[in-house]
């Protein structure tokens, strides 16, 4: 099924980034918002922080966002010390097809990590990738109605 992840993880920090390496992952895509930094906030959690830049010293990393408010993707690319994109419209993967071409990476190299089935996942999908659908970084704060619309977004993969 399309929209079913190669991986379904509660947290970032469940991920196997060694294990991927040793697969031949090359590149970390990211989603932004509730995937490493809590919605619109502008800032990484200090253990986000601190993972991040470990991966960047053994992966091509780069975010990915849906995001269309160009100051605060300004924002969180100055507090990056690798790729921050936004406007991305996914689930097209064009954008993410795009990058990988300007760092030399092909799809099959890369994982798509994120916290939404119908964007994050589906675009990896599309684009040949590894997927890891992660639960929100902020999921015990998220109000009743975020957290009803995530969990039916999630029946969509538990066929």
């Amino acid at each position: 099924m399309i929209l079913k992840p190669d991986y379904n993880v509660v947290s970032l920090f469940d991920i196997d980034f060694k294990e991927l390496k040793a697969q031949g992952i090359n590149a970390v895509l990211f989603d932004l918002d509730s995937t490493v930094m809590p919605s619109k906030s502008g800032e990484y959690p200090i253990k986000v922080s601190e993972l991040l830049q470990g991966l960047n010293q053994n992966f091509v990393v780069a975010i990915i966002s849906n995001n269309k408010n160009k100051n605060y993707i300004d924002k969180v690319q100055a507090i990056s010390n690798f790729k921050v994109i936004g406007h991305a419209n996914k689930p097209s993967p064009k954008i993410m097809e795009d990058f990988l071409k300007s760092v030399n990476i092909l799809p099959e190299q890369t994982v798509v990590i994120g916290d939404r089935p119908l964007t994050d996942i589906l675009a990896g999908k599309l684009l040949g990738a590894k997927t890891i659908l992660v639960d929100s970084i902020t999921k015990d704060s998220e109000n009743k109605l975020t957290r009803f619309v995530r969990k039916l977004e999630r029946l969509t993969i538990k066929k």
